[in-house]
């Protein structure tokens, strides 16, 4: 198992050296926006189900923000228990997994 790879798009995951601890959230962003700088912050967030990602436009610097939430949405209680504070988030996706109740 692995991820697709195309010299147009540049890969974004959090890969560890745990073979068993593979990434379920990744980002593809296109060669053509390369100029604003994109980085994988794991020194904001280091946590196996989300992928904080930050770029440079204008000089300001914004984040992407994926997650995935398993059934126990153990991701999004990192992010209530996490007191880190990320301005200027752009985009948040992700597969949520959360059901109401009704």
């Amino acid at each position: 198992m692995g991820t697709n790879h195309h010299p147009n798009w540049i890969l974004f995951a959090r890969f560890l050296s745990e073979k068993l601890d593979l990434p379920r959230v990744i980002a593809y962003i296109n060669i053509h926006l390369s100029s604003l700088w994109f980085l994988l912050r794991n020194d904001i967030i280091n946590y196996r189900d989300i992928s904080l990602i930050s770029f440079f436009n204008n000089n300001v610097c914004h984040y992407i923000m994926n997650i995935y939430s398993d059934s126990s949405h153990s991701a999004l209680k990192y992010l209530k228990d996490t007191e880190v504070n990320i301005n200027n988030v752009l985009l948040m996706t992700g597969n949520f997994n959360i059901r109401d109740n009704l």
